[in-house]
C-alpha cells in the first residue's frame, strides 16, 4: 500500500474528509511549523548549518499534502514523476532546477 493510498484509508476510517480550499490552509499551516523550526534553530537565519526540522512537523506536511492530492483526486506519484521531469528538463537545457522566474 503506497504512502497516499494509507492517508486515504486513514481520512474514509475516520470521516476526516475536507474540501481542498481547508487542505490547503492546513498544508500552509504545517509548511508554517517547519519554517518555524527553522527559524527558531537558525537564531532566523544567523546560523544556517544550524537548521532543524522536526520530523513529527514533516510528517504532519506530507499528510496534508497527500490528504490535499485525495481531496483533488490526483495520483500523488504521478504529480511527483511530471515534477521530476520538468526538473530533468531544466538541467539539461538550462544546467539548473530553477525556472528562472
Amino acid at each position: 500500500m503506497d504512502e497516499q493510498t494509507r492517508v486515504a484509508s486513514f481520512l474514509a476510517e475516520n470521516e476526516l474528509h475536507a474540501p481542498p480550499t481547508y487542505r490547503v490552509l492546513d498544508l500552509a499551516s504545517e509548511v508554517g511549523e517547519l519554517a518555524k523550526n527553522v527559524n527558531e534553530t537558525t537564531g532566523y537565519g544567523a546560523t544556517p548549518d544550524a537548521a532543524s526540522v522536526d520530523r513529527d512537523e514533516l510528517g504532519d506536511a506530507l499528510f496534508c499534502l497527500l490528504a490535499l492530492a485525495e481531496e483533488l483526486d490526483y495520483d500523488a506519484g504521478a504529480a511527483l514523476d511530471e515534477s521530476l521531469e520538468k526538473y530533468e528538463q531544466r538541467l539539461e537545457q538550462s544546467g539548473t532546477a530553477g525556472s528562472g522566474e
